[in-house]
């Protein structure tokens, strides 16, 4: 029987680390994926530009949940900007691997973080670099099409 998910995959889905909504977050940021049904929400606490709690809710599959926790613990106590320099490839080796058609997830991940950063850095003022500005964009038209799929799908499934 071929295994799927890795051990580590496994743990963190049936244990996932830093789950749960946060109380008056500095930054959230929300991801969703409308093939898969994925929804990611990522909370930071910052003090003094390190991300000094963060928590995620995940709706979603094994690997969904699994991303998501891992990207918590990646960027836990770490700058701001050395936690917008994690990439999905540092999620999926923290894993032990992910299967191809599950390899969306580690992309979500990594955008819910990004997002929640940005969220923090447009609250408070401070400057966006030119490459998490476009990073936003980018997942904001995402989102955008989603919604509009949603929209669409929900009036089909209506009529």
């Amino acid at each position: 029987m071929t295994k799927i998910y890795t051990k580590k995959v496994l743990e963190h889905f049936k244990n996932p680390h830093n789950f749960g909504k946060m109380k008056n977050p500095d930054g959230i940021g929300k991801v969703g994926n409308i093939i898969c049904g994925d929804v990611m929400h990522i909370y930071i606490k910052v003090q003094n530009e390190i991300i000094k709690d963060i928590k995620f809710e995940t709706f979603g599959c094994v690997a969904a949940l699994a991303t998501s926790s891992v990207v918590t613990d990646l960027a836990k106590g770490k700058t701001l900007n050395k936690a917008l320099e994690l990439k999905k490839d540092d999620i999926v080796k923290s894993l032990g691997g992910l299967p191809p058609i599950k390899m969306h997830c580690s992309f979500l991940a990594i955008d819910a973080l990004s997002e929640a950063v940005y969220d923090y850095l447009k609250k408070n003022k401070k400057n966006i670099s030119k490459e998490l500005e476009k990073r936003h964009e980018k997942i904001e038209k995402e989102l955008k099409i989603i919604e509009k799929k949603y929209k669409t799908l929900k009036k089909n499934v209506e009529k």
